[in-house]
């Protein structure tokens, strides 16, 4: 008898968006099993932060639908999906600069939980909530941080930090847009490091411009050009690819190196 084979944690068909005349989403389609870190690269402008958008429920679609769990997420709202396991990160790092760091995670807790913000100074000092976010300062490698105030920390711990309070919300699937963006090279290696932790236990969908973080962890990646996947793969298959390779990569790169940026 053969084993039933289960179905993707998610499921993208058909994916549309425009933005007047610019196609940022054509048609894209993407299976993402559970457990699997799932890389999408793309030039500038491709629509890598459209797609991550239009899967948190940030940005409506135009056609298509998004399955997660087996669950129609096409029309939910953002916070329904998080509910369901869905979190993501951030470009730019929203904080609370004045607040500690273990403060900014209870809070996040406390808003996945749906509780009322009664007020942030008890939500601070409640223990159901410090000790999940104790935890999610471990999973990023800031337990040690937990009582300084945000402003004291570097710009590579702020990334680490809003990771930490995506993980607040006990995801089944993390996205992560473009975590490295603006990184030391020591920063980036502590964070590589990091994902590479985390990816043990979790499903990512990672959008990134660091071509060695990708090619680094990556399980599968999509290439995204013009709001199209026009291949997808494990990370040898990508590198080799031709259509790739001139669209993204470069004719020029040397054979078995992927370049730093796209």
């Amino acid at each position: 008898m053969v084993a039933a084979v289960a179905s993707p944690l998610l499921q993208i068909d058909g994916l549309t968006k425009r933005f007047g005349g610019v196609v940022a989403a054509d048609g894209v389609t993407l299976d993402i099993p559970a457990g699997e870190f799932h890389a999408v690269i793309g030039p500038n402008g491709a629509g890598k932060t459209t797609l991550i958008g239009l899967l948190a429920g940030e940005i409506p679609t135009q056609g298509g639908s998004i399955r997660f769990d087996g669950h129609d997420i096409t029309q939910l709202p953002d916070y329904r999906r998080s509910q369901l396991g869905l979190a993501r990160s951030f470009q730019i790092t929203s904080l609370f600069s004045a607040f500690t760091v273990l403060d900014n995670v209870a809070l996040a807790v406390q808003a996945h939980r749906g509780h009322s913000f009664r007020f942030w100074r008890n939500a601070c000092r409640d223990d159901e909530l410090r000790a999940p976010a104790q935890a999610a300062l471990a999973r990023v490698g800031l337990a040690a941080r937990a009582d300084l105030r945000v402003d004291r920390l570097s710009h590579g711990e702020h990334r680490q930090l809003e990771i930490a309070m995506a993980m607040a919300a006990e995801p089944r699937l993390l996205l992560l847009d473009e975590p490295m963006a603006g990184m030391a090279p020591e920063e980036s290696a502590r964070m590589v490091d990091m994902l590479r932790e985390l990816k043990r236990g979790m499903t990512i969908l990672l959008i990134e411009h660091d071509m060695e973080t990708v090619f680094a962890l990556a399980d599968r990646i999509s290439v995204l050009v013009y709001g199209r996947i026009i291949a997808c793969g494990e990370p040898a298959t990508i590198r080799a690819d031709a259509a790739v390779r001139q669209a993204y990569l470069g004719e020029s790169q040397t054979e078995g190196k992927a370049p730093r940026h796209g």
